[in-house]
């Protein structure tokens, strides 16, 4: 059976949500592997929109084993705070329904203000990260101070790690003139809370390892996306986290071994939230009409996202680090209507052609696109559900972007509903 990690392979937003859903009804669990809140998932079902942040996609369809894994930071606030939202919604999320690893690392509050206090010191360059503390939660957990679901479960326990913590935190907050934290409130709010994310707590590890040998079929959850990688993106305008494939076994304590497909997620063109270098970048009307078409907003904060032509030197070496083995394209249906596609081919730097993204940041910085132009379609390319739907420029663009980026096309998907979408080659096909 088919285990299959799905993972953007752009700066994210490339509409992972719906095709996780999309392969939700092939699979028996559903596992997030990194990231926090703020990353933001999108769902169309039947006409009605889900926005998911913690919460694994699986959730908004029954029958399926949801989990949030040990490499994800988690804001049990805003967790139970989004449990309530989509339970409004008609979705009832049970301990039997979703799982959080035992080992998962907390958000708490002093997180976000220092993430936000950082953010707003002038003399330093801005990362545009979200606010919401998961930097700073990361590096917690790497410092060996952060507190984790497990330590809920014993006070003694908890109030040592606090104490840990706020020992490091407290002389950071007075550094940056923010007030020291209130210990015995943060005790106070973390006891109150712990019996609600106790009860979805799991050795989750173990779990999987059961579902694997039982012939279940996972499907590991990548949030954000690959050249917001903490090693291999355009640092440090990245995340805090490994967003690549390799997570998926690291951040759910199942072995390498147990991936069988991944899956990359591509736009048909390219995008990006927040400070970074952006090579193939429109501020003209090209790039306001792709960001109205493709309705580019974040679904975790409403930011208006940078727009711009398909960049296949960086999806090539996206899909090279993450291992890829097909790539779902997503978001045909906006070209549409463009005279002249461009697809961004190599970078011309300093008098020299590189077919790769440099890793220093000014060169990157001063990488100028080399662009192969393509003729556009008139025809709507919406709601297509086979090839035979599809005008015979639109299928070129779809055939050059495979030979650029070395890798099939394995899904198209032609609107945010579910079921617009082609199959070429099924990931879960035994």
């Amino acid at each position: 059976m088919a285990n299959v990690v799905v993972v953007g392979a752009q700066w994210g937003d490339e509409g992972k949500g719906k095709i996780v859903d999309w392969l939700c009804e092939r699979a028996d669990v559903v596992a997030r592997f990194q990231g926090g809140h703020n990353a933001g998932h999108t769902l169309v079902i039947e006409g009605k929109v889900y926005k998911l942040h913690a919460l694994p996609s699986g959730v908004v369809r029954g029958g399926k084993l949801s989990v949030i894994g040990n490499g994800v930071v988690l804001d049990p606030w805003h967790l139970l705070s989004e449990i309530e939202t989509i339970r409004g919604q008609g979705v009832e999320i049970t301990p039997e329904t979703l799982m959080i690893a035992e080992n998962t690392p907390l958000i708490l509050p002093f997180h976000g203000e220092l993430d936000r206090a950082r953010e707003g010191q002038i003399a330093v360059a801005k990362i545009g990260t979200t606010g919401r503390g998961i930097g700073p939660a990361y590096e917690d957990k790497v410092g060996r101070r952060v507190i984790r679901v497990a330590d809920l479960g014993d006070r003694a326990t908890l109030e040592t790690r606090i104490d840990r913590a706020l020992v490091h935190h407290n002389a950071l907050r007075a550094g940056l003139g923010l007030a020291a934290v209130d210990r015995d409130a943060l005790l106070r709010d973390l006891l109150e809370i712990a019996p609600e994310i106790l009860r979805f707590a799991a050795p989750v590890w173990k779990v999987l390892q059961e579902k694997r040998r039982a012939g279940k079929r996972i499907l590991f959850e990548g949030a954000q996306g690959a050249l917001l990688d903490v090693d291999f993106g355009t640092y440090p305008f990245v995340t805090s986290s490994n967003v690549i494939a390799g997570q998926a076994a690291t951040g759910t304590g199942l072995g390498p071994g147990a991936v069988d497909y991944v899956l990359g997620i591509v736009k048909a063109y390219t995008t990006r939230v927040g400070e970074g270098p952006f090579p193939t970048e429109l501020l003209d009307d090209d790039g306001q009409r792709l960001g109205e078409r493709g309705h580019e907003f974040g679904t975790t904060t409403g930011r208006k996202r940078r727009c711009g032509w398909f960049d296949a030197v960086l999806v090539r070496q996206s899909c090279a680090i993450s291992g890829v083995n097909g790539i779902a394209l997503t978001k045909l249906d906006v070209l549409d209507g463009f005279e002249t596609l461009r697809i961004c081919t190599g970078y011309a730097l300093d008098g020299q052609v590189l077919d790769h993204l440099p890793t220093a940041s000014d060169a990157q910085a001063r990488c100028v696109p080399i662009y192969e132009d393509m003729p556009g379609w008139s025809e709507s390319t919406e709601g297509a559900r086979s090839w035979a739907d599809l005008p015979a420029a639109a299928i070129k663009y779809v055939r050059r972007v495979e030979e650029l980026i070395g890798c099939p096309v394995a899904l198209l998907s032609t609107s945010p509903e579910r079921d617009d979408t082609i199959l070429v080659t099924d990931p879960y096909a035994d």
